[in-house]
């Protein structure tokens, strides 16, 4: 399922979706001004690269397949928190990443 957001709401649209719509939802959510949920675009992807490279350069070299991914989107919204630490969707993001973590530990 694909699912469009509305705000802050999300909306699921059937898996029939067309491409150039696809497209124009993205387009939609690249151009608006996301800097007020997100803060600016090109410090946040400083923030983020600057957690990611610090977790490459510590985490355990047999970490277990997807455990990066959870670690990852979770700095990921640790580095918008940073930005807009009153954007409840990054704490709640945050906490889910980490849980799909913790459940790939404890297989």
């Amino acid at each position: 399922m694909i699912t469009e957001r509305h705000g802050s709401a999300m909306h699921t649209k059937g898996i029939d979706m067309k491409r150039a719509e696809v497209l124009d939802t993205a387009k939609g959510y690249v151009t608006q001004d996301r800097a007020a949920d997100h803060g600016d675009m090109e410090d946040n992807f400083k923030n983020i690269e600057s957690f990611w490279y610090l977790w490459d350069s510590i985490k355990p070299d047999d970490l277990p397949i997807g455990m990066d991914t959870a670690v990852k989107m979770t700095l990921l919204k640790i580095a918008r928190i940073a930005s807009n630490p009153n954007h409840e969707d990054n704490w709640v993001d945050g906490c889910g990443y980490l849980a799909c973590g913790g459940e790939l530990a404890g297989k």
